[in-house]
């Protein structure tokens, strides 16, 4: 390993997809860290929420310090009940019971706090609200982006109750 790479823990103090980059506040202090769009790609995901802690391999650059690559996101332990009235009334343990499934994002209007995708092989659209994004550690998403969901059905159709990193849905051998 280069010797001018390590493992960081940190949280994003922001990122703006629309920018292609953010930074990154390191636990023990010291200089931001650049997080580009790019080394968030490589992760699986677009955008990333303010705050959100995450651990990244962090290389020094003439430019100063940089993300090289994400080597994890943490996930929210909030029950997303809490900011969903809709969810109230399901159960934590059928949410955690109803399959990780790969989907793709059919449209997201991060202003309007929902979109929707579709699980692969099946053109039902599953409503995603921003709040479950949250939960993820996502901001926002862009269509056509590869995503995993766990979708309950509720009293408006199919809800996405938690959204993951497309990787969660491949089986592992």
């Amino acid at each position: 390993m280069n010797t001018d790479e390590y493992i960081m823990d940190g949280h994003v103090k922001w990122f703006d997809p629309g920018k292609g980059f953010g930074f990154i506040v390191a636990t023990d202090g010291g200089p931001d860290i650049l997080l580009h769009a790019n080394v968030l790609r490589n992760f699986g995901q677009s955008s990333v929420t303010d705050g959100t802690g995450i651990q990244v391999m962090v290389t020094k650059t003439d430019r100063g310090l940089q993300a090289s690559e994400v080597l994890s996101i943490e996930q929210s332990l909030e029950p997303v009940s809490s900011g969903l009235a809709d969810f109230a009334e399901f159960d934590p343990e059928e949410i955690a019971a109803a399959p990780v499934e790969p989907a793709r994002v059919k449209w997201f209007d991060k202003a309007k706090g929902f979109g929707f995708a579709n699980v692969f092989g099946d053109d039902a659209d599953v409503f995603v609200h921003i709040e479950v994004l949250r939960l993820a550690g996502l901001a926002d998403l862009l269509p056509g982006e590869a995503i995993a969901l766990r979708a309950i059905e509720g009293k408006r159709g199919l809800m996405a109750a938690e959204v993951l990193p497309w990787e969660s849905a491949v089986p592992r051998d």
